[in-house]
């Protein structure tokens, strides 16, 4: 890594790709292509209309708006002019909008469309610091500081190339040019300093690990307000990767059909979905093809244990893989596009048993991990040094350890500047020596694989004295096709139990079947066949828990945690406090009995 800014690497990639594909998405029902010259082109125009609307180095501009092309030009028309790009969450509620906006000390939103502006909208007269408002889709009221995409980028024209150039020319590697305010699963969102620095060295850290080749595809839809889908765009970029913007989370399964990536990156509840309902659909499809699929299966897990072992397969179960391919895994695999050399698993703990399914199906899925302080990423697998139910060993030139109460700590220049206007929070997560305290609990291999077994707040410590790993529980029970979430539950209890949302067409199929009526959801939920039919799959996935981790008492909850109750981040982690005490007394009546 040797760039002075991002606005160097890009002007490099652009450069050398003028013609070649670098963004599509679909428009009309057809996959429109941006080349990088073209891409370059709109970035430009974009940086010299900030420069017209005032916005000057270091100042704060947000992007209130689903995953799409105009968002990534705009994140690069921000930092290439030493701008700050604050990204906001298309499902956050106004508050939350609001909250960022004064925190960040914005001048400037760019919204999606009349849904996002009118969140905006409702609280304008308690954002005094903002200046202008820029609608990707619809027109502006020209009134307000509000405008159409149109009218600001002819803003644009009154600003030199020269003087542009020289804007670009002054960004240093130690600028910011994020600032990433964290889910808030404790509280308040913080918002971490995201330099030029981090995301060069960490997009470049990340290539060492993940070979990409020229002519690659990938498929994003994570959320462009969280720094794992940032840095994905800026790995793409160093590789000349084509990215392809999913048209939303429900199209992923027909998008990645259309595109047929040949990489991309999700969180593991999209692995999770996909196998439950290739698992489910087998069982429910019963004999002959539910004994094919159950070969197949065990076929490919015979030959992924020896790959796990650098091993080939014999001639025999070569022949049978081959065999188990045609008749099984090449459906699955074409399911998720037909060409998906390896995938990415990050941002929440991914089930081992998910991992070895996927690889015995020939789809090697690579768990990862970071977070928003070390810019989303330290450890990685390989796809040829691999070790399931890891996260992988760090990346070239990150430096990771495990304090003496088995928190892990990270060092290199991936590590964010600090929190913005939080200089006491900075320093309780980064120590004098540059440590960055992570807050996760984990375990190093010999061969410096690291293995995550929960975070430190999170821990249950039972009456008994042992240390429980409530994800670990969770990640367990959540693998039955009936179950949804899971939150478990049992600090300086006798035993553990949890909450339990279950899975609405997976149940309401069962129970058209045994002759229930499913007219009135949460009755059936209530009903002592529903009852039983969740604890005993909670019975069968206890089995691989140890027997103080086993879940003895549950508690069935007819709808699924939500953003707008208050109970997921925008990213989708449950905020396991406000659940918990939410139905505190539920649960601690179960102890009672």
């Amino acid at each position: 890594m040797n760039e002075k800014s991002i606005y160097e690497l890009f002007q490099t990639i652009c450069q050398k790709n003028q013609n070649s594909n670098a963004f599509s998405s679909k428009k009309g029902g057809q996959w429109e292509a941006v080349t990088w010259g073209e891409h370059e082109r709109t970035c430009r125009s974009i940086s010299k209309s900030l420069m017209a609307l005032g916005i000057e180095h270091a100042d704060k501009v947000n992007i209130l708006s689903n995953t799409r092309l105009e968002w990534v030009q705009c994140d690069m028309g921000t930092v290439n002019i030493g701008a700050v790009t604050v990204g906001i969450y298309a499902a956050n509620l106004a508050e939350d909008c609001a909250y960022i906006i004064n925190h960040s000390d914005a001048k400037i939103v760019f919204v999606e469309n009349y849904d996002q502006l009118q969140k905006v909208e409702s609280l304008r007269d308690q954002m005094p610091g903002l200046q202008h408002i820029v609608l990707f889709d619809g027109h502006g009221k020209n009134e307000n500081g509000i405008m159409g995409w149109d009218d600001f980028m002819a803003k644009g024209n009154t600003i030199s190339d020269a003087a542009f150039e020289e804007r670009a020319a002054e960004t240093a590697l130690d600028d910011l040019a994020a600032i990433v305010y964290t889910s808030g699963t404790t509280g308040v969102p913080k918002g971490a300093m995201i330099t030029h620095e981090n995301l060069l060295f960490t997009s470049w850290s990340v290539t060492e690990c993940l070979e990409i080749l020229p002519g690659y595809k990938t498929l994003l839809f994570l959320p462009l307000a969280h720094v794992f889908a940032r840095i994905l765009t800026f790995f793409s970029m160093r590789g000349a990767v084509t990215v392809y913007f999913a048209e939303s989370i429900e199209t992923i399964g027909e998008n990645l059909k259309e595109v047929q990536p040949d990489f991309f990156a999700s969180v593991p509840r999209i692995y999770e979905k996909v196998y439950d309902k290739i698992t489910s659909g087998a069982k429910d499809a019963g004999g002959l093809k539910e004994k094919i699929f159950n070969w197949a299966l065990a076929t490919g897990m015979q030959v992924s244990a020896l790959q796990q072992q650098n091993e080939k397969p014999g001639a025999v179960l070569g022949i049978k893989n081959s065999i188990a391919d045609k008749l099984v895994f090449s459906k699955i695999k074409a399911a998720m596009g037909g060409r998906v050399i390896w995938a990415i698993s990050g941002a929440a703990p991914l089930n081992k048993t998910i991992a070895e399914f996927f690889h015995a199906c020939g789809i090697l899925v690579l768990e990862g991990i970071g977070m928003t302080e070390n810019t989303s990423f330290t450890n990685v697998n390989r796809p040829d040094k691999f070790k399931f139910g890891t996260v992988g060993q760090p990346g070239p030139g990150i430096e990771q350890a495990v304090a003496a109460d088995g928190e892990v700590l990270y060092r290199g220049k991936n590590v964010m500047k600090g929190y913005f206007k939080a200089p006491e929070e900075t320093a309780k997560t980064i120590d004098e020596n540059g440590w960055l305290y992570t807050g996760d609990i984990g375990e190093i291999d010999a061969d410096g694989f690291l293995k995550i077994t929960d975070r430190k707040k999170d821990l249950i410590i039972t009456a008994g004295g042992k240390n429980i790993a409530p994800q670990r529980i969770e990640k367990i029970i959540r693998t039955s096709r009936y179950i949804s979430q899971v939150v478990a539950y049992g600090d300086k209890k006798k035993f553990c139990s949890a909450l339990i949302t279950v899975d609405q067409p997976q149940v309401e199929a069962w129970a058209i079947k045994k002759g229930l009526d499913v007219t009135a959801w949460k009755s059936l939920c209530e009903s002592e066949e529903i009852k039983k039919l969740i604890f005993s799959e909670v019975q069968d996935k206890n089995k691989e828990l140890s027997s103080y981790e086993t879940l003895k008492k549950i508690i069935i909850l007819p709808e699924d945690f939500t953003i707008e109750a208050g109970e997921l981040t925008a990213s989708m982690k449950i905020k396991r406090k406000v659940v918990i005490d939410r139905h505190k007394q539920q649960l601690e009546a179960l102890y009672d009995e």
